[in-house]
């Protein structure tokens, strides 16, 4: 029997009713493999990218202020990135279909109603809605990838409890660059043309491990070292949430949403970029990762989930946990005239809540509609921007997706703070690794743009 392919979609307008209906049948006398689908997609790819440039090379994309060239870059058009664009209006679209869109056509777990990372996985990497049988399959090889090497066990063994997770994250994986195929293929020689085939290597090797990696770091520093064994029936997230030790089926369904909506978020954020950034030095995916984790390290980045949970602590412990929405304004107006933020609120691209939030907000309606901590955060969507629109400082003030994660995370009783970002982290490099197959896969260069002195913009400028 043939199987069915739901087609990629072709423009942003596209009902998902129509796109549904999108189909057609190709015939497999097995199911067809994420590489071997990959295979047939980049030559399509390459012709398509080269008739754009063809076309549209000189065409110009926006304009580089000064302004921007101080204020980190932003928002200058300047990437290629496939696997997902951010609109200012309605958010994240992950290869043209919205998190609302995903959450219904992806396949879900046996039993379970959130999308499986594998299959967010296969449609960045390919543009199509993957089958069960192929999301099922992507499982089981991620599965019988996932044993780290001794020496990357003893080297977690031996890190400090005082090391921080992600410090820790990032010695494990830039270790793991011991058994880089792509390494290896480029030492010998290998033509440009394969290069993309050991970098998928690479990359899903490396994702098949994170979870292992995580969960030894996580029994180390907060449990008692001991990590089980993969279950090799389990989806990778219901085996991640094993691994750390947590069989609630709630819970397993979190860590799946909690995997997919973190993975990407354009290639401009500053983990994808970095990944990108060395990746185009031809550095292996292993190096190019760990160089991204560092960056998601930062407290303007990753860590940003940990700071809006402990800034809602803080809120609920001092105006307690029946506050008024006065109380809280009032609370929040401090907040502001001592010269902070308010965590989880406002966002570089969004102009509207992020639908990131929302799902996880959707998830807490339906699991958690009593947990206090999550009233709370209820309260604060109503309040916080109204507050924030009055302060007149904020172009966005809507919650992002750090301002509910941390709370979701607090009600199973996954408590332990400074491991969010690690989390974070195992999510992301589904969107990086599919960023840097392509890159591999489409023979992009290495990334190298033009710098000015201070002194050399003055000089430009003046008199003009």
């Amino acid at each position: 029997m043939a199987s069915l392919r739901v087609l990629p979609k072709v423009s942003a307008a596209s009902s998902l009713l129509s796109r549904q209906f999108a189909v057609r049948a190709y015939s497999t006398a097995k199911t067809q493999s994420l590489k071997e689908r990959l295979k047939e997609l980049i030559p399509e790819k390459q012709a398509e990218v080269k008739e754009v440039r063809a076309k549209y090379g000189n065409k110009v994309m926006g304009e580089t202020t000064v302004d921007m060239m101080y204020g980190g870059m932003r928002g200058i058009k300047g990437l290629v990135w496939e696997g997902s664009v951010l609109d200012a209006e309605e958010g994240i679209r992950f290869r043209g279909y919205t998190i609302p869109e995903c959450q219904k056509l992806l396949p879900a777990a046996e039993g379970g109603e959130e999308p499986l990372p594998e299959s967010l996985f296969w449609l960045l990497v390919t543009g199509e809605i993957p089958t069960a049988e192929q999301v099922k399959a992507l499982s089981a090889d991620w599965a019988a990838r996932s044993a780290i090497p001794s020496y990357v066990e003893d080297l977690l063994d031996r890190c400090p409890n005082t090391l921080h997770p992600m410090s820790q994250f990032s010695l494990a994986v830039t270790a793991l660059q011991h058994e880089s195929s792509f390494a290896k293929a480029y030492q010998s020689g290998v033509p440009k043309t394969q290069y993309w085939d050991y970098t998928f290597e690479d990359a899903n090797d490396l994702i098949a491990k994170l979870p292992n990696i995580a969960a030894r770091i996580y029994r180390n520093v907060f449990k008692d070292g001991k990590v089980p064994e993969i279950d090799r029936n389990l989806d990778w997230g219901a085996n991640f949430a094993h691994l750390l030790g947590y069989q609630d089926p709630k819970f397993v369904e979190l860590m799946r949403l909690y995997l997919t909506i973190h993975s990407d978020h354009e290639g401009g954020n500053v983990s994808a970029h970095a990944t990108h950034l060395v990746g185009s030095a031809l550095s292996d995916p292993y190096l190019s990762f760990a160089a991204g984790m560092n960056g998601l390290a930062g407290p303007l980045h990753g860590l940003a989930n940990q700071e809006v949970l402990r800034w809602t602590l803080k809120l609920r412990e001092q105006v307690g946990p029946n506050a008024t929405d006065e109380e809280i304004k009032e609370f929040l107006w401090k907040t502001l005239k001592s010269g902070q933020v308010v965590p989880g609120y406002g966002h570089a691209v969004l102009r509207k809540t992020d639908p990131r939030y929302t799902c996880q907000r959707e998830f807490a309606l339906k699991h958690l509609p009593t947990d206090p901590m999550f009233k709370l955060v209820s309260q604060l969507y109503n309040i916080v921007p109204g507050v924030l629109t009055e302060h007149g400082k904020t172009k966005n003030p809507w919650p992002n997706v750090d301002a509910h994660s941390g709370v979701l995370l607090q009600h199973f009783g996954f408590v332990e703070q400074d491991f969010y970002t690690v989390l974070f982290g195992v999510s992301r490099a589904l969107g990086v690794m599919n960023g840097l197959i392509w890159d591999r896969a489409l023979g992009l260069p290495i990334e190298r743009p033009k710098s000015f002195s201070t002194a050399h913009l003055k000089k430009m400028f003046e008199g003009k």
